[in-house]
């Protein structure tokens, strides 16, 4: 059992998972930015790898990726960097990021690293599901990492199930098919799809994410899932000044 199972295991609902891009804004604030997140307040996190082309991030994700990618991040020097994780940090830690660079450092590599500094998950988006499950899952299976899959409106009712099933930790339910960085607007459809989600009664906690930007869209969030992820609102605060002061009162602010 990880942290995430752990965390999992004991805390049900209204679960707050904040993510930032290592090396954004500068590149060796990453342990910084997770220590107070954590003495916040945040259950868990998620620290994504900056890549070149980040296709579905929204122009604030995209920026604060460019500028880490300037700053000389790459995943060498952030396992560099996470050696130091836990000791400062014990909430969940997931990383985040595209299956590109990932492949070019090995996917087996990869996995054994983000173990030895005790990572607890990986997200990927553009990872095929069935690539997962017929070259990887091994290497996530024997590093204790869970793979997060997503989950869209227009995810089959039979490819959530099949989802439900690989995965061992929770499941990222989109709030749209959109890029990061819109805000939520739970119109009669999504409603529909978080409703048609809950009933299904899966096995793994869901955890909603894109456009939980403040507390009632936090909220909103929670009726439907176990909790909500916000990335583009906290990255934008990483752009201002004295931004590590500011971290309380932000992660205060959306939970209410």
């Amino acid at each position: 059992m990880n942290r995430l199972n752990q965390l999992f295991s004991t805390k049900k609902e209204n679960l707050l998972s904040i993510y930032f891009t290592a090396g954004y804004p500068e590149l060796n604030t990453t342990l910084d930015i997770a220590a107070a997140l954590e003495q916040a307040g945040a259950d868990f996190l998620e620290i994504g790898f900056p890549y070149s082309d980040p296709v579905a991030d929204g122009p604030t994700i995209q920026h604060s990726s460019e500028v880490a990618l300037q700053n000389g991040m790459t995943l060498s020097v952030l396992f560099e960097q996470l050696k130091e994780l836990r000791t400062r940090v014990s909430i969940p830690v997931l990383l985040m990021g595209y299956v590109n660079p990932i492949v070019q450092y090995g996917v087996e590599r990869f996995c054994k690293q983000a173990a030895a500094v005790g990572v607890d998950g990986i997200i990927v988006p553009d990872l095929p599901m069935y690539e997962y499950e017929m070259l990887y899952s091994n290497y996530f299976g024997e590093n204790n990492l869970s793979n997060i899959f997503l989950v869209t409106p227009q995810t089959s009712e039979d490819r959530i199930r099949k989802i439900d099933g690989l995965s061992n930790s929770f499941i990222y339910l989109l709030s749209s098919s959109s890029i990061t960085g819109g805000s939520l607007k739970l119109t009669e459809s999504i409603e529909e799809y978080y409703k048609r989600v809950k009933a299904m009664e899966l096995n793994n906690p869901a955890i909603i994410g894109f456009g939980i930007s403040d507390n009632a869209s936090f909220s909103k969030a929670c009726e439907y899932a176990n909790g909500a992820i916000v990335g583009s609102a906290f990255v934008k605060l990483l752009g201002e000044d004295d931004y590590m002061s500011k971290i309380p009162t932000f992660i205060n602010n959306i939970k209410g």
